[in-house]
C-alpha cells in the first residue's frame, strides 16, 4: 500500500462516527443472506468522503485508486469511486476517458452495493457511451448479477437527462420482471426520470406494463403523478 493510500484511509478513519458504523451495516443490508453480506463500515459520512476525494484526485495514480477499490471497507471503496468520477470529469480526450472506462469495468466486482453503483456508473459509463453503441449494457442486464444489472439500468440516467430514452426503455423492459427490489427501484426511478423529461413517453410505457410490473417499480415510477392518476394506476383501473 502506498503512502498516499495509507493517508487517505487514515483520514477516513479519523472522521469515522461510531454511531454510523453501527447503523450502516443495517442500512446497507450487510448481514448474513442479505445483498451486502460481509461488507464492513468505518462510519464515515459521504460529505467527508467527497472532501477527501477532492483533495487527492489530481495526484493519485490508477494503481492507488485500485488499492482503495479493493479495500474491505465500504467507505474506502466509495471514496475511490468519487476520486475516479472527479478524475473522469476533468478529462478532455476520448482516449483518456476510455482508459478510465476500461479501469472501471475491470474493477466492476468492487462496485458492489447500490450507492457505489449509483454514485459512479452514470457519470462514467453513461457519459462515455452516450453516443456510442450500447451492447455493453444489455450484456450487463443479462448477466444475472445484481450489481451489474443495476449498473446497466442506472447508467441510462445520463442518457435520460439528455433526452435519449430508447435504450433506457429497452433496459427497463428487459429488467422489469427481475426478482430483486433493488432492480425494481432502479427501473422505477429511471422511468420517473423519463417522465420528468417527457411525460407521454413514460405514460406510454406504463400503460403497456403497469398491470404486471412489480409494485415497487410502479410506485417509484408514478411517485410524481397527480394523485388521481396515481390512484388509477395503483388500483389497476386505468
Amino acid at each position: 500500500m502506498s503512502l498516499l493510500t495509507e493517508q487517505i484511509i487514515a483520514s477516513l478513519t479519523d472522521n469515522a462516527i461510531s454511531g454510523k458504523a453501527e447503523y450502516f451495516p443495517r442500512f446497507f443490508k450487510s448481514g448474513q443472506g442479505e445483498y451486502g453480506e460481509g461488507d464492513k463500515f468505518l462510519g464515515v459520512i459521504v460529505p467527508e468522503q467527497r472532501k477527501v476525494a477532492k483533495a487527492v484526485y489530481k495526484e493519485i495514480t490508477l494503481d492507488e485508486i485500485e488499492e482503495l477499490l479493493h479495500d474491505t471497507y465500504h467507505e474506502v471503496r466509495l471514496t475511490a469511486l468519487f476520486i475516479l468520477v472527479y478524475r473522469y470529469q476533468k478529462l478532455k480526450s476520448d482516449h483518456d476517458r476510455r482508459q478510465l472506462v476500461d479501469f472501471y469495468l475491470k474493477n466492476l466486482d468492487y462496485v458492489n452495493n447500490w450507492d457505489l453503483v449509483d454514485s459512479s456508473c452514470h457519470q462514467i459509463l453513461g457519459h462515455y457511451y452516450l453516443e456510442k453503441e450500447k451492447t455493453l449494457f444489455y450484456t450487463l442486464a443479462d448477466s444475472g448479477h445484481l450489481w451489474r444489472q443495476r449498473t446497466a439500468m442506472i447508467s441510462s440516467y445520463y442518457w435520460i437527462k439528455r433526452g435519449s430514452y430508447d435504450d433506457a426503455l429497452r433496459l427497463a423492459e428487459k429488467l422489469i420482471d427481475h426478482p430483486h427490489d433493488l432492480i425494481h427501484k432502479a427501473v422505477g426511478w429511471m422511468l420517473r426520470e423519463i417522465g420528468n423529461k417527457d411525460f407521454e413517453v413514460e405514460l406510454e410505457f406504463l400503460r403497456k406494463h403497469y398491470s404486471t410490473m412489480p409494485r415497487t417499480a410502479l410506485r417509484y415510477a408514478i411517485e410524481k403523478f397527480e394523485p388521481s392518476l396515481r390512484r388509477l394506476f395503483l388500483n389497476g383501473s386505468l
